[in-house]
This record gives structure tokens, sequence and C-alpha cells, in this order.
């Protein structure tokens, strides 16, 4: 059966990167755009991971240009403004299409695992977020009007560490 950690993608800075690197810790995977409504989720994000990260949880951003054109710069544009205006210290990976052609193995692996409480099916909008279990199976599914300081989200969080 195909896991989280079965994938290999691109960092922010064009290195591979295998998600079996992450197995025995939660994270949390987030499509983000920089021009977008609900960019001040990097806020709440980085809040997260900084709190957490010591009891092996990570936040991890896929940089995505397919909603409304909202991601348009290259990884070191969107490397600049995160740091730059949210101080983001949780890893970046490269752009991925999840909507177009190619999609994103990763991403064609998370919309079609079935979750709650968003279930199977195409991402709505930037800032959807997926959480992966130590185990690398996708636990939950929060749409992106969902903030990182959800009492839902949260609670699902800590569930998911506690395993």
């Amino acid at each position: 059966m195909t896991t989280f950690h079965d994938f290999n993608v691109k960092t922010i800075d064009g290195t591979s990167k295998s998600l079996a690197d992450y197995r025995g810790k939660v994270c949390l995977v987030v499509n983000v755009a920089s021009e977008c409504g609900y960019t001040f989720h990097y806020e709440g994000l980085e809040k997260l991971y900084r709190e957490l990260k010591d009891k092996d949880f990570v936040v991890l951003g896929f940089p995505c240009n397919d909603f409304g054109g909202q991601e348009p710069g290259t990884e070191a544009d969107i490397a600049a403004f995160c740091a730059s205006k949210y101080d983001v210290t949780f890893p970046m990976f490269g752009k991925v299409s999840i909507l177009t052609a190619p999609r994103a193995p990763l991403y064609e692996f998370l919309t079609k695992t079935q979750s709650a409480p968003e279930g199977p099916g195409d991402v709505a909008w930037n800032f959807a977020k997926f959480l992966i279990g130590k185990d690398g199976k996708v636990v939950a599914r929060f749409a992106h009007r969902t903030k990182p300081e959800a009492p839902e989200l949260r609670t699902a969080i800590e569930s998911a560490l506690s395993v």
C-alpha cells in the first residue's frame, strides 16, 4: 500500500528529498500561494510549526500556481517572500501542479485518499491541509478556509501526535 513516505519531491532550492525522511513525524502538507487572500495562513502555520516541532510535528509547504495564478514567482521569489514577510522556517518545496497536467504524484495520492472532515477529490483552493500520521497515512484533510489555529485542526494534530 502506498503511503506519503513513498514519494520523492524537490525542495524549494531544487534538491531531491525523500518524504521517508519524515517517517515517525506528523506532517501537515499545505499547498501555499504568496498572492492569495489566505496567505495570512503562513503566520499561523509557522506558529504551529515552532510550537510543535520538538514533538515530532512538521509543516510542509508546497507552492502552487493552479488557483487564480496566485503563485507566479520562481522558487527563489517564493523563498524570499516567505522569509521576509512571514519568517517561515518550516520546509518549503518546489512548485507543484495540483489540478493541471502533469499533476504532482504526491497530490494525485493525497486527493484520492479517503479522509475526513473533507473527503477525497480535487483540492478546491490554496492552503488546503492534509494531515499525515507518523506511519505516512493520511489521517485528516481540511479545506482552505480552515485556519491553522482552528480547534478541529489542532485536535487532529494532537491526536495524531499521541499515536
